[in-house]
C-alpha cells in the first residue's frame, strides 16, 4: 500500500538525531521511499552514510550541491508526499515560525504544500518556553502537525518534557498522513468526545472511564480524508494536537451547547462522546463537608444531544455510538431507530480488549441494512472503517 509513497526526513541538529536512523529504516522496509536532507549541525551527530546505506538515497545537506539536477529545494518539496523534521529543534521550530529560509531543510519546508509533520525534541526547559511554545502555535494555526515530546530522564541529565517521541509512534503518523485521499475534502463533520463532567461540588462530579481516544481516532481518520473536523471533546489526556477546530466543554449542557451551536455549519456528525445522562438537581459552590448524616443526592435528566439534533430536520449524515453492558445488538438497534441515524457503532464494554482506556476496540455497525461484526482491532483501524462508511453514506445522501 506505501509502495511508491515518498518521504522527506528532514534531521536538524538535536543528540536525538540518531534516532532518526530507525525512522529511516522502519520507513525503508515499508517500501516508502525516503530521502533525507540534514543540517549542518545534525551531520556533527550522525553521518550522512549512515542515511545513504538505510535509504540506498543520497543525503542532501546544502543548497548548492553541483550534482544535483534543477533546483533542489524546489524538486525536494515537489518529489514528497510527506515531509517529517525529527528532530526538529529549538532552532528549526523558531526559523519555520519566522519564515526563514537560509539553509536546505528551511527553504524546502517553505517552497511545499505538502503534508509538514514536526517532532521536536529539546531540553525541557527549551521546550516549556514561552517562545517555543508561542512558535509551535504560530506553526499550528498555519497547517504543520507536531508529535509531542515524551517526558523522561533527557540526555542532559534533566527530567522532562522533551524527549524525541516513540519511533514507531512517529512512523505510524508518517504513514497514516501517506493514506491521505482527500476524498472529503470540502465536507466538515462535527465530532464529540471523551466523558462528560456532572459537577455536585468543586471537588466532586459524577462522569465515567471515557478517555476519547476512540473519539480523538475518529477525528484523525476523517482529517485523513481531507475533512474539516470540529471536535467538541470533554475532559481527556489526549494531546490536543489534531489540524482541527477544537471546542472544550465539561458538562453535558455545555456540550449540547457547543453543538447546537455548530450543527447548521457541517456535513456529518459523529456522537462518540461518553454524555452523562444525569447530573445532580443542585450545585454546592463550597466542598461539602463530611458529617455524621447519610447524604441524598438527587438527579435530574441531562438533555438528550443526539435526539435534539434528530429533531432539527437537517439532512446530516448522524453517526452514534452504543457502549453496553447487555443486548448489545438489541440496545444499539434501539438506538439507531429512536434518534434518526444513519448507522451505530457498538461494542460491548465488558468484552476483553474493548471499551474504555485500551487503545483496541470490538465492535459491531449496525444500519437498516443489518449487523456487521468486526474482531479486535486497534481503535485507529476502526476509525478508519467508520470514516469509510461515513464517506460512502454522505456520497449516497448527496446522490
Amino acid at each position: 500500500m506505501l509502495k511508491g509513497k515518498k518521504v522527506l526526513l528532514c534531521v536538524t541538529g538535536g543528540i536525538a538525531a540518531y534516532k532518526s536512523l530507525d525512522i529511516a529504516s522502519s520507513l525503508s522496509k515499508k517500501g516508502v521511499s525516503v530521502d533525507v536532507v540534514m543540517s549542518d549541525n545534525a551531520t556533527k551527530f550522525v553521518t550522512p552514510l549512515s542515511f545513504e546505506a538505510i535509504t540506498s538515497n543520497p543525503v542532501h545537506i546544502s543548497s548548492f550541491d553541483m550534482d544535483f539536477q534543477g533546483i533542489k529545494h524546489i524538486s525536494l518539496a515537489k518529489n514528497s508526499d510527506v515531509i517529517i523534521i525529527a528532530p526538529a529543534t529549538a532552532n528549526a521550530i523558531s526559523k519555520l515560525a519566522c519564515g526563514l529560509a537560509d539553509d536546505l531543510i528551511s527553504l524546502t519546508v517553505l517552497a511545499t504544500n505538502k503534508k509538514v509533520i514536526i517532532a521536536p525534541a529539546m531540553n525541557v526547559l527549551m521546550y516549556e518556553s514561552k517562545v517555543i511554545q508561542d512558535n509551535i502555535n504560530i506553526l499550528k494555526k498555519r497547517g504543520y502537525s507536531f508529535i509531542e515530546p515524551e517526558e523522561g530522564l533527557l540526555a542532559c541529565g534533566d527530567f522532562g518534557k522533551g524527549k524525541l517521541a516513540n519511533i514507531n509512534h512517529i512512523v505510524d503518523v508518517i504513514t497514516e498522513n501517506l493514506r491521505v485521499e482527500n476524498s472529503l475534502k470540502g465536507k466538515t463533520v462535527l465530532v464529540t468526545t471523551g466523558a462528560t463532567r456532572e459537577h455536585l461540588d468543586p471537588v466532586r462530579f459524577l462522569s465515567n472511564p471515557s478517555t476519547g481516544k476512540m473519539g480523538y481516532s475518529v477525528a484523525k481518520a476523517l482529517i485523513d480524508k481531507g475533512a474539516d473536523v470540529i471536535l467538541v471533546t470533554g475532559k481527556t489526556n489526549i494531546p490536543k494536537n489534531l489540524n482541527c477546530k477544537f471546542i472544550e466543554v465539561c458538562s453535558a449542557i455545555e456540550m449540547r451547547d457547543a453543538v447546537i451551536d455548530n450543527i447548521k455549519n457541517v456535513d456529518a456528525v459523529v456522537f462518540s462522546a461518553a454524555v452523562a445522562d444525569y447530573r445532580p438537581e443542585s450545585y454546592f459552590d463550597n466542598k461539602i463537608k463530611k458529617s455524621n448524616d447519610d447524604l441524598t443526592v438527587n438527579l435530574v435528566r441531562n438533555p438528550d444531544i443526539a435526539k435534539e439534533v434528530n429533531l432539527l430536520g437537517l439532512n446530516l449524515v448522524k453517526v452514534g455510538f452504543a457502549a453496553e453492558t447487555q443486548n448489545l445488538i438489541e440496545n444499539a438497534q434501539e438506538k439507531l431507530s429512536k434518534k434518526g441515524f444513519d448507522f451505530i457503532v457498538a461494542n460491548n464494554i465488558k468484552s476483553k480488549n474493548a471499551g474504555f482506556s485500551v487503545d483496541t476496540n470490538k465492535a459491531s455497525i449496525i444500519d437498516k441494512y443489518g449487523v456487521t461484526d468486526y474482531d479486535v482491532m486497534t481503535k485507529i483501524e476502526l476509525a478508519r472503517i467508520i470514516a469509510d462508511k461515513l464517506e460512502k453514506v454522505l456520497k449516497d445522501k448527496c446522490m
